[in-house]
């Protein structure tokens, strides 16, 4: 086979030939059906500490994950080469995996007529790479940190800034007729520092991430908000164990949602893991509230054009008015659960959370007197049950203004009752990531304290 070179939108007919290939040897050693995915990627990476730099790496992967079938007993294999000896022994080794596997009723390809049209798949605009060296990246994180210690002198310490640039490609194709693919980028500036002061030293961060390298937040504008968020930290306390309203900044609701759509998901649904089993249909949220997928926005961190089964992504909403009115399903999760699948094999694409035109602060003075928080500890979640409890810190509120940093802290409730009692949502969205929200007030929860 010819080696790949590039990475970018050049070697995607290169691969998808090697999937066809792939594909082809499969069916010749016995193999009922198959599918192939193929990650091709490539990014440099430096890493700044004290005003030094402490790491630049250059690194460049790719991975082949081949799926056989022997009627309905599956086995998978995957291997880093890409030589037809290789791809060979991998394909062998996956059939003899199949033939040591259990049947399976509901293992199996989609049907072909459920598979995207590979010719007509939405150009989504993800291939941005930048432009930069190592001496330019270096340049750029060493920037920021000094912006963050020329902040404020009780920026003592750092723990590190980090710029990253990626560049990969994404092929995926089957036995059934489907093989597409595309390539995408995604870049990032990140900064965390340790300010000391009032007998404490407190640690903060901030960070932008993207598509596009030249449109991430200045790197003087991301060391100073790291630096002031550390600084705020100082002289933060416990308070006493009570029961009051929690904003979650926005950066941190996002997980409220993202647990959600755990809860959703089909394979916790089908293994009787998940505290909404059997939801569907049932009033979760406030009605002014709606969850909803948009896979094909240009550019965005989190647009597909199919999911990892080869179907076609496509908008959906997840709840509507307040109901759930979608599980997130792929293939093999939906036939467990005897429905169609919602081309959500690999995750969700884009989610959007319905939002007022209040920002955090007008909803801190909604609140009154209550918890913001800036920061969770801890994996304190029971699926099954719903039972929520995490460490958390951020700012005591009270008459609708901040008074204090606060440290040490639980907060605790349950995902169904944090989900009814949603009062508001804020205009201050948080766009870095795969689901956008802003700040999330939640009626009530407790907070344990001192």
């Amino acid at each position: 086979m010819d080696s790949v070179q590039a990475v970018g939108p050049q070697a995607l007919p290169l691969l998808e030939e090697r999937v066809a290939r792939i594909i082809d040897e499969a069916r010749q050693q016995g193999a009922t059906d198959c599918e192939v995915s193929v990650s091709l990627e490539q990014g440099l990476s430096t890493t700044v500490r004290q005003r030094e730099v402490e790491t630049v790496e250059f690194n460049r992967d790719q991975g082949f994950g081949i799926t056989l079938y022997l009627g309905q007993r599956k086995g998978s294999a995957s291997t880093s080469a890409d030589g037809d000896e290789a791809i060979r022994e991998t394909v062998a080794a996956a059939l003899a995996i199949a033939r040591h596997a259990s049947e399976d009723s509901f293992a199996g390809l989609p049907e072909a007529q459920q598979l995207a049209d590979a010719d007509s798949l939405p150009d989504l605009d993800l291939w941005h790479p930048w432009d930069i060296s190592p001496e330019q990246a270096i340049e750029r994180a060493l920037t920021c940190e000094a912006a963050a210690f020329d902040f404020d002198p009780r920026i003592r310490n750092a723990d590190g800034t980090y710029l990253s640039t990626h560049q990969g490609c994404r092929i995926y194709g089957n036995s059934r007729g489907f093989i597409g693919g595309y390539a995408s980028t995604r870049h990032s500036l990140s900064c965390v520092m340790i300010a000391e002061g009032e007998g404490q030293m407190q640690r903060d961060y901030w960070y932008d991430s993207g598509r596009i390298g030249e449109r991430l937040a200045d790197p003087l504008s991301i060391g100073r908000k790291a630096a002031e968020r550390a600084v705020r930290r100082l002289g933060a306390r416990p308070v006493p164990t009570c029961e009051v309203p929690v904003l979650f900044s926005a950066e941190l609701a996002s997980g409220l949602f993202g647990h959600l759509l755990s809860a959703i998901a089909g394979g916790n649904l089908y293994r009787n893991a998940s505290f909404l089993e059997g939801a569907l249909g049932e009033q979760l949220f406030p009605q002014w509230l709606s969850l909803d997928e948009r896979p094909h926005l240009a550019q965005a961190l989190g647009s597909a054009s199919f999911d990892s089964d080869g179907l076609a992504t496509y908008s959906k909403f997840f709840v509507a008015d307040g109901e759930l009115v979608s599980y997130v399903l792929g293939t093999y999760s939906g036939r467990k659960l005897g429905m169609p699948s919602t081309a959500n094999a690999g995750g969700v694409h884009n989610v959007f959370v319905t939002h007022g035109d209040q920002d955090q602060a007008a909803l801190i003075r909604q609140m009154g007197r209550g918890l913001l928080v800036t920061e969770l500890m801890g994996q304190g979640l029971n699926l099954v049950t719903g039972d929520y409890s995490r460490g958390a810190g951020g700012y005591w509120v009270e008459n609708g203004e901040i008074q204090f940093p606060v440290q040490e802290v639980t907060i605790a409730g349950n995902l169904r009752d944090m989900f009814r009692q949603v009062l508001a949502v804020g205009s201050d969205l948080e766009r870095r990531g795969n689901i956008c929200t802003g700040s999330v007030l939640i009626e009530r929860m407790t907070v344990a304290g001192s």
